[in-house]
Parts: C-alpha cells; structure tokens; sequence
C-alpha cells in the first residue's frame, strides 16, 4: 500500500508542477531557464550518480559514462531526424522529449516499487528524492512539450501521461525484477537525454526569449535547488 500512496503522492506533484507552468506562460523565459538549470542538475546528480552507485560489480565507471554520452547523441540524432522530417513545427521535438521524461517518471515509480519490495529502510528515502523533483518534472514536461511545437491541448495530455507514469511504474514493480546493471544503463541513458534536452533545447530557448540577466539567474537558481533537494535527500 505505502508504494502505491507514494505513486499517487507523485501524480498529484507532477500535476502541481505542470498546471503552475501553464499558468504563468508570460513568464516562461524563467521557467524555462529555471527548468534548464533542474534538468541538468537532476540529469548529473540524481541520474548518473545513481547509476555509478549501482554499477560495481556490472561494469566500470568509464562504461557508465560512455552510456550517457551515447544517450545525450542518440536523443540528438532522433531530435534532429525529427526536426528535419518535419517541413512546418508540428511538435515531433516536443513529443520525444516529453516521452522520454514520461518514461523518467515511470522508472520514478518502478524505482520506488522497487526499493520498497527490498525494505521500507531503503524505500522511504527513494520515495522521498523522487517526490522531491516530481514538481520540476511537471514544469519540465510542460515547457519542452511547448519549446517543441505542440499545441496546448496536445502538452496538457502529455502532462497527464507524465503524471500517471509514477503509478504505472509502481504497479509493474509489484511483477517485475530488474538486475542493478540493467537499472545502471538505464539510468546513464537517460541522464544523457537530460542533459542534451536541458544544455541544447531549454537553456539556449529561455535566453532567446529574453536575453537578460534574471533568465540566467533562474537556470543558477534551478540547478542549485536541485543541489540542495538532492543533497538533503539523497
């Protein structure tokens, strides 16, 4: 029962998070560049240190590494693909970075399934890092799901799809079993997708917007949240 409450807990901060950014969209050059600043943050030091901690035994350091670089090149080349398959914006960035952070959130909840099916000791302090960001993850799936193309209507279902992942992700925990070494891939994978989406996509679409000082200091300020968030709860 405490996975699933924890599952629900996180649809209700991703839904929070997503709602927040489209209420305010005339300040969305600081929420972008607040979201570039959490995805980088998140995509190193919650991402790639997990998958580092989990990997002894599996495959080296380097490996892990090497993994999310090729994450970071392969969501660059599906991204470019996609921008030049499409002779108008039509949304096939924004579909591909929202889907891969709606598997992010169902890997949340498959961790969360999963750490507690081990013991409530190493359960509760994962449930506690993923609620932690769930918030950023609904602001996140909002602004790149408009940074690439789609339309609102299209990003409120992505939001709900990103919400719900949590569950999802906690129910199949209660079938599945997924060996450290595969979790640590997954996770340098995915660290690499955030990383090119935060460095590439919102960074540089936050500053075009509006190339002042306050849009820098909000990508500053989010990545130093995350730190903090991190570092309390990790």
């Amino acid at each position: 029962m405490t996975p699933f409450l924890v599952g629900v807990a996180a649809t209700l901060s991703t839904m929070a998070g997503g709602l927040f950014a489209l209420r305010i969209r005339d300040r969305m050059h600081l929420v972008l560049g607040f979201s570039a600043g959490a995805v980088m943050a998140v995509a190193i030091l919650d991402l790639l240190r997990e998958a580092v901690e989990l990997a002894p035994g599996s495959q080296d350091t380097l490996t892990v590494m090497a993994i999310a670089v090729a994450g970071s090149l392969l969501y660059m080349a599906f991204d470019r693909i996609a921008r030049g398959a499409a002779s108008s914006p039509d949304g096939n960035s924004g579909h591909l970075g929202a889907a891969s952070l709606t598997l992010h959130s169902f890997l949340d909840g498959l961790a969360v399934g999963l750490a507690f099916k081990v013991s409530s000791k190493i359960g509760i302090p994962v449930a506690v890092a993923v609620l932690a960001h769930d918030f950023s993850d609904g602001i996140n799936t909002v602004n790149i799901s408009l940074v690439g193309g789609i339309r609102e209507k299209g990003t409120r279902r992505w939001l709900y799809a990103d919400a719900l992942a949590p569950l999802f992700g906690v129910g199949a925990a209660s079938i599945l079993s997924v060996s450290p070494s595969r979790f640590s891939s997954v996770l340098a994978l995915f660290a690499g997708f955030f990383l090119y989406i935060g460095w590439s996509e919102l960074s540089p679409e936050s500053y075009h917007r509006h190339p002042r000082l306050w849009t820098t200091l909000s990508t500053v300020l989010g990545a130093a949240l995350m730190y903090l968030i991190i570092r309390r709860t990790g």
